[in-house]
Parts: C-alpha cells; structure tokens; sequence
C-alpha cells in the first residue's frame, strides 16, 4: 500500500494511510471492526485519526455520549479520500497489469434485471474469451452500485440511469427498456385513479422515484404497503393479490404465471447505462466488456 504524502506548498501532508483510517472508520459499525479491516488496532486507528484532524486543523469527528460521529462538515474530506483511494487503487491495478503482461482483475457491477435478464449470455462470452482476466460480479440496486463506484470496489457498473447524473461518473447508455402496471389475478381494468395500493422498490431506490412520478402524472394513488429490492418478490406479493407494482415488462411477461398487465402500453421507460468514474485510467478489459453488453441489448 503506498504511503508517500501528498502535498502542495498550499496544502497539509497527508498520506494514504491517514485516509484510510478515515474511511475505514465511518464505513463500519465501529471503530474495531474498522481497525481491523485494516489490520490495526483501535488504539492505532483512533491515532491515527487524530492525526490526520491534527494536520487538517479541523474536526472530523464529534462526541454524542459513548460515540464518535462523522461532523457534518467534514463530507467534503470523505469524498476527497475516497477518490484518492479509489485513484491510487486504480493506479495500482494498471501497474499490475502493465508488469504482468496485461493480466488484470475487473470488477463489474449489474442491477438484477441486467445481470439475469439482459446480458448473462454476454458475461457468460466474455468470461469464456478472456480465462487470463480476474473477473468479479456483484449484483445490487442502482445507489449501491454508485457507491461502489465512488468508493474504488468496482470498475464499471451497469444500472438505472440517476435521474440527477453525477458529474464525477461517465455514463455511456446501453439500452431503453419499459415498465408496465400490474395488478392483482382476476383484476378488472380500470382507470389509473383505481389503482393501488403499490407493492414496490424501497425509499431511495432510482426506479421508485421514476415510477411514483408516473403514477403521479396520471392521477394515480402513489400510496405503498409493501417494499423489496427483489423483482421477484413483487412479482410474488402481487399473484397473492397483496396489491399492485411496476416492472420491467421483461421480468413480469414471461414465465409460467405472467402478471396481468393494465394500461395502455408501458408506464413509463428507463435508461440502463454503464458507468464508470469519470476520472478512472484507461482499461481496454473495462472497454470490452462493455462494447459486449451494448452488442447484446434488445
């Protein structure tokens, strides 16, 4: 791990290290589970924070009883160590591939949909073409995959174009899909104004708010009882007759029991693209990857 300090004549000395200890310590339950992702201990770890407060001239943390709290103000610091490690990470990855002769680990993050539905075929091809390259999956919603982005665990991530793009990710759109309504088994139609209550993707998620501004803009009930991360379990708690959801017509068509699909056409479409930092190196195995994603989109 590099340790050099970064400096200017106008800025304090800090090295990786102290970063590390910065992010280790607000992206775990507590300073040991902390200290001992990084193989220190708290005594170390809480040091080592100081240290870096020290040279900052400035608070991180504030005391609320037995516990420690980030300082609101100190979110700036976070997101600059965060792009520092995630660079020196990245920096480390290319000279590792360089000195191996273009062996290289790539880290790729998919949405469910994307993963199980679009493009296994492809990942499935890329894999097979390339046994030398050290490929990772994680599937997760859109904002864990942005996360991980931004805190350097993955090179590339396909998901749910944000409805407020973030200027520090590159986004390159592979496909448009379309969501539909779905109502309950043996459900009459009716008008938008009769539909509901909504089984559907938790507070937070990109999808949701695209789907209640739908909902909204047709006079809908945006009105949820039920929330799930999972297609399938919406799927699931809608053939129970629990109540109605949105989905990717490609997840709710198919299948031994589609649902039953209400409305003229599509609710509404949404964009899949594969981001990356903006700022993150060259990758040739990244690029490929991705050129066979968009070949693969419907």
């Amino acid at each position: 791990m590099m340790t050099d300090a970064i400096s200017t004549p106008t800025s304090p000395e800090i090295s990786t290290r102290h970063l590390e200890y910065l992010v280790a310590a607000i992206r775990h339950d507590t300073w040991a589970e902390g200290a001992a992702s990084l193989g220190v201990t708290p005594s170390a770890l809480s040091q080592g924070i100081a240290e870096l407060e020290r040279r900052l001239g400035l608070p991180l943390f504030e005391r609320r009883g037995r516990r420690r709290v980030l300082d609101e103000r100190a979110s700036p610091v976070v997101d600059y160590a965060d792009r520092v490690l995630a660079a020196t990470a990245d920096l480390a990855r290319w000279t590792e591939r360089r000195r191996d002769g273009g062996v290289g680990r790539l880290r790729v993050g998919l949405i469910d949909v994307a993963a199980v539905d679009y493009f296994p075929a492809a990942i499935r091809g890329f894999r097979a073409e390339h046994p030398e390259l050290d490929l990772h999956l994680r599937v997760a919603p859109t904002a864990s995959l942005l996360e991980g982005l931004n805190t350097g665990e993955l090179d590339v991530a396909v998901m749910v174009e944000p409805v407020t793009p973030r200027t520090d990710v590159a986004y390159e759109i592979v496909m448009t899909e379309e969501l539909a309504v779905y109502g309950p088994p043996e459900i009459e139609p009716r008008p938008p104004s009769g539909w509901g209550p909504w089984l559907t993707f938790p507070s937070g998620s990109h999808t949701r708010r695209l789907i209640l501004r739908a909902l909204g803009d047709l006079g809908a009930s945006t009105d949820v009882v039920a929330e799930s991360h999972q297609p399938d379990v919406l799927r699931s708690m809608v053939g129970l007759g629990m109540g109605w959801t949105v989905l990717p017509t490609v997840q709710a068509d198919g299948g031994d029991r589609p649902l039953t699909r209400h409305g003229d056409g599509p609710l509404l479409k949404r964009r899949l693209v594969a981001a990356r930092r903006a700022d993150a190196l060259d990758d040739p195995d990244r690029d490929r990857l991705v050129a066979a994603i968009r070949a693969a989109a419907p």
